[in-house]
C-alpha cells in the first residue's frame, strides 16, 4: 500500500480581500506600502483590504478606499477582476473593483508612505505583484 504524508483534514482558511483600481484621467492610483507593514512594506499596491466579517465585497472595497486615501471615490458595484493570491500560508480570494475618483487630494493613510496616479507599467515596474498589475490594466481597458 502507498502510504500518503498525513494531511490536515482541515483545510487552511481562506482570505478573503479586495482591490479597488482607483481610475483618474487614464491612470491608476499607486500607494506605496510603509515600512512597518508586515508583508510587502515598501511595494507599489492599489487600495486594498480584507473583507470583514458579514461585509460584503462592494461595501469593502468602498470602506478601503475612503480609509486609505480620504477621497471621495465612486466604487463600480460590479467586480471586473478576481484572483487568488498567497497570503502567509492561506489562500486568499481577491476580488478587483473599479472606482473613479474625477477630483480631491489624496491623504493616504498611514498604511502607505506614498501615493501617485501611474500607469499600470509604471506600478509594475516599481515592482509591485504581476498579477494585481494584470488587473488594474483591465481596469483601464474595460468601460
Amino acid at each position: 500500500a502507498w502510504d500518503r504524508p498525513r494531511v490536515s483534514q482541515t483545510p487552511p482558511a481562506w482570505v478573503a480581500a479586495v482591490v479597488v483600481a482607483v481610475v483618474r484621467d487614464g491612470r491608476v492610483l499607486a500607494l506605496r506600502r510603509a515600512a512597518h507593514k508586515a508583508i510587502g512594506a515598501g511595494r507599489w499596491e492599489s487600495v486594498s483590504g480584507h473583507i470583514e466579517h458579514g461585509e460584503e465585497p462592494c461595501a469593502a472595497a468602498e470602506r478601503e478606499a475612503r480609509e486609505e486615501t480620504g477621497l471621495d471615490v465612486v466604487v463600480e458595484r460590479r467586480p471586473i477582476d478576481a484572483y487568488v493570491a498567497p497570503y502567509l500560508e492561506r489562500p486568499m480570494l481577491v476580488v478587483v473593483f473599479r472606482g473613479l475618483a474625477p477630483s480631491g487630494d489624496v491623504r493616504p493613510s498611514a498604511e502607505h508612505d506614498a501615493a501617485e496616479w501611474l500607469s499600470p507599467a509604471e506600478i509594475g515596474a516599481r515592482g509591485s505583484w504581476p498579477r494585481l498589475v494584470e488587473a488594474l490594466e483591465r481596469a483601464l481597458r474595460e468601460p
